[in-house]
C-alpha cells in the first residue's frame, strides 16, 4: 500500500499550526523529512513543502498529490517537520539532521505514534534543541523547539548525525545503517533461503526486495552459472548498500529503485528469489507477498525458477498456484518455509 488509508502521526504532526501556536513561514520554507501522504498533509499543500521520502511507494503518492519529493537535499529551512522513525539511532540521526537543516530561528517539529517512541523522541529533541513545546492525540506525541539559537548542542547533534552512517556488520562482510529491516545482521529467513540455493541456479536473475544485497551476494556466490543479477528494492537507502555491498560482483548488475507490488518493468528472467515484506507497520500483511508471488510469476520465462522465503504461517500456496504449474517446500525450519516454483 503507497499510503496509510489512516495516519494519526501524520494529522497530529500538524496540530500546532491548526491550534495557532505555529505559523507557517512562506511558501516553500517547509522541509518535511519521511513525509507520507495524507489528507492532512493536503491541507498544507498550498505551503509548497519540500518532501523528502525515500521508499518508493510512498514517494510515489506524494508525487501523484503534486507534491515536490527528494531521496535527500541539503537546504536550510524556516521550518522542518519530522515523522520520526521508531528505531532510536536512526530517530536519532534525523532529529540532529532536522536541526542541521533549520535556518537560524528556524522551528524543529517531530511527531510520533506513543508505541513507536514518542517519549523517547520527545526527550531526545529536548537534549538537542533544549526546552520544546509538546501536545497528544490520537496516541501520537507531537513537539516543536523553540526559535533555534545557541540553545541547540551542536557537539550533540555532529555525534548524533554519525549514528546513521553505514557500518560493517556480519565480521565485515557487508555494511548496513540503522533503520533498514535487519539492518545489524543477517536475518534467519534469508540465511535459510541462500542454504537451499541449488548450485544450478542459471541464467538471468533478479532479487525481489533486495534490501541492502544479502540474498543477491549468496545467490552469486552459490551459483556460478548466474550471468546477469538486477536487484529490486523500495527502499533507496537500503539499495545504496546493496550497490556498495556488491561492487566487486563479476556479472552485471542493475539496481532498480522500484515497488515490486506494482510489478517489474521487464521480464525474461531464469531464476527470481526473494524474502517478501509481509508488514504495513506492525500489522501483517500477506497481500505485499502475494504481490511479489504475482510479479515473479510475470517476469518469469517458461521454465523459469522461483525460489521463497516465507513465515510458515502464510498461506501463500494459493497465490504461487495461480502463477506456476508446480512448487514444493524445500525445507522447513523455525518457523520458515522456503518454496521452489516453476514456471509453466
Amino acid at each position: 500500500m503507497a499510503t496509510f488509508a489512516d495516519d494519526p502521526a501524520l494529522e497530529v504532526l500538524f496540530l500546532p499550526f491548526d491550534a495557532g501556536a505555529l505559523s507557517w513561514p512562506a511558501p516553500g520554507g517547509t522541509l518535511f523529512l519521511r513525509a507520507r501522504a495524507g489528507v492532512a498533509l493536503n491541507a498544507a499543500r498550498r505551503q509548497r513543502p519540500v518532501c523528502e521520502q525515500s521508499f518508493k511507494p510512498w514517494a510515489e503518492a506524494l508525487e501523484r498529490d503534486g507534491l515536490a519529493v527528494s531521496e535527500s537535499n541539503s537546504g536550510r529551512f524556516a521550518r522542518v517537520l519530522v515523522l520520526s522513525p521508531r528505531q532510536r539511532d536512526e530517530s536519532r540521526a534525523l532529529l540532529a539532521r532536522a536541526v542541521a537543516q533549520a535556518e537560524a530561528g528556524g522551528v524543529v517539529v517531530a511527531c510520533a505514534a506513543n508505541k513507536e517512541g514518542a517519549r523517547s523522541m520527545e526527550d531526545d529533541l529536548v537534549r538537542l534543541a533544549g526546552p520544546v513545546h509538546s501536545l497528544s492525540k490520537r496516541h501520537c506525541r507531537v513537539c516543536w523547539t523553540a526559535p533555534l539559537g545557541d540553545a541547540v548542542d551542536r557537539g550533540l547533534a555532529d555525534e548524533w548525525l554519525a549514528l546513521d552512517a553505514p557500518r560493517p556488520i556480519a565480521d565485515g562482510r557487508f555494511r548496513s545503517r540503522p533503520g533498514l529491516f535487519a539492518w545489524d545482521r543477517i536475518d534467519a529467513a534469508s540465511a535459510l533461503l541462500a542454504e537451499c540455493f541449488p548450485a544450478d541456479l542459471a541464467g538471468r536473475a533478479a532479487d525481489l526486495g533486495a534490501g541492502w544485497g544479502y540474498l543477491a551476494a549468496e545467490l552469486l556466490a552459490r551459483c556460478p552459472g548466474i550471468t546477469a543479477l538486477d536487484l529490486y528494492e523500495a527502499e533507496a537507502r537500503a539499495l545504496a548498500l546493496a550497490r556498495e555491498n556488491l561492487s566487486g560482483a563479476q556479472v552485471p548488475l542493475s539496481f532498480h529503485w522500484h515497488d515490486v507490488a506494482a510489478g517489474l518493468p521487464g521480464g525474461g528472467y531464469d531464476v527470481v528469489v526473494s524474502n517478501p515484506p509481509f508488514h504495513q507497520g506492525r500489522a501483517d500483511d500477506p497481500e505485499l507477498g502475494r504481490a511479489f508471488i504475482a510479479a515473479a510469476a510475470r517476469a518469469l520465462r517458461p521454465g523459469g525458477r522461483f525460489w521463497l522465503v516465507a513465515n510458515r504461517h502464510l498461506a501463500y500456496e494459493q497465490a504461487l498456484a495461480r502463477g506456476f504449474s508446480s512448487m514444493r517446500t524445500v525445507r522447513e525450519h523455525e518457523g520458515f518455509k522456503v518454496i521452489e516454483a516453476v514456471k509453466a
